[in-house]
């Protein structure tokens, strides 16, 4: 068996009978060309990683359902529909429930698409060092080591589970990134400096930890509300940038950096169709402790419903504030504490 064969064998399960690796390598390949289409994999070294990078090793099992009708679709089940289920779900493009903890969901393999275009929007460059904040499955880890090499990549997630299980699938497919469990709002100073990094959990705010362990020119991108804040780190002292237009909704970063809360009470004395207003719920949830809900909407309204990308973001060391159109104001709100 030649080193691509093998390596082949490997990612798509060397212990499955050959029926079963076939089905997979069916459905890995109409995945990436499902990408391609949709033009999410334009650049040809992404597009060579998702081809390399089989998502099911990623997601040996998941859960549907929600409450206590929850079902687990498993790789290995006995049930020959159930496997089916299971291979049609991991290659949808669709997030999936990994990893739940009294019903709770504490961490998910992101969709596919999503994953792509933050991956693009990263801006890699060969060379470059890249800290992931939420380590999940290992998968996404596994395409910044096809891309860049292992040595370039540090993932950190707070919970040993997680960060075991994914060191196994990464291991899998012959991919080592350095594997780090821990507080992710602090970073990893130890492998510092970073030209990138990338944050697959939500964010109340950006932790100012991250600066100090950047390159100048570095970028951030991270969930925040519900959309994408691209930053550019100026020094350890200062970044700023713009959300770009992709929805996102991500678990959130757990630890000594708080999640967001939802929506206040306030927000339900809204007319119904502009709570469930999806641009509209983006600055409710930016603009949160900030503004009245009722304020939100009419200035929402006024300026003319702007969408994700006329806002931004500026972290300094006097503290952090979320804008529209401008940093300089005249619209302007406290994000929170550094």
């Amino acid at each position: 068996m030649g080193a691509h064969s093998a390596r082949s064998a490997r990612a798509h399960g060397s212990t499955a009978p050959a029926e079963a690796r076939d089905l997979r390598e069916v459905a890995h390949a109409a995945q990436v060309r499902e990408l391609t289409a949709a033009g999410v994999l334009e650049d040809p070294a992404w597009r060579a990683a998702f081809s390399a990078v089989p998502r099911h090793v990623f997601v040996p099992y998941f859960f549907t359902g929600r409450g206590a009708g929850h079902e687990r679709l498993w790789g290995e089940d006995p049930d020959p529909a159930h496997r089916a289920r299971w291979l049609r779900g991991v290659y949808a493009d669709a997030p999936l429930a990994t990893r739940l903890r009294d019903g709770v969901l504490v961490s998910s393999s992101s969709q596919p698409s999503l994953m792509a275009k933050m991956l693009r929007a990263l801006d890699v460059r060969d060379g470059d060092r890249v800290l992931e904040i939420g380590t999940g499955t290992g998968y996404n880890a596994a395409l910044l080591c096809h891309r860049l090499g292992d040595d370039r990549v540090t993932t950190v997630d707070l919970d040993e589970e997680i960060t075991e299980s994914a060191r196994e699938h990464l291991a899998r497919l012959g991919y080592r990134p350095t594997v780090v469990t821990g507080d992710g709002a602090r970073g990893c100073p130890s492998r510092a400096p970073f030209d990138r990094i990338l944050v697959t959990c939500t964010l109340p705010l950006i932790p100012h930890a991250w600066l100090g362990q950047c390159r100048p020119g570095a970028r951030i991108l991270a969930p925040l509300s519900t959309g994408l804040i691209a930053l550019t780190v100026r020094d350890a002292d200062f970044a700023e940038g713009r959300f770009l237009h992709t929805p996102a909704y991500f678990v959130p970063l757990r630890g000594a950096t708080a999640a967001p809360s939802e929506l206040s009470g306030a927000a339900h004395e809204l007319p119904y169709e502009m709570v469930e207003n999806e641009r509209f719920q983006f600055m409710l949830l930016l603009t949160a402790g900030a503004l009245h809900p009722r304020e939100a909407l009419d200035l929402w309204r006024g300026e003319g419903r702007p969408a994700r990308e006329r806002f931004g973001v500026t972290v300094s060391a006097e503290g952090q504030w979320s804008w529209l159109d401008d940093p300089q104001g005249p619209y302007v709100w406290p994000l929170g504490e550094p």
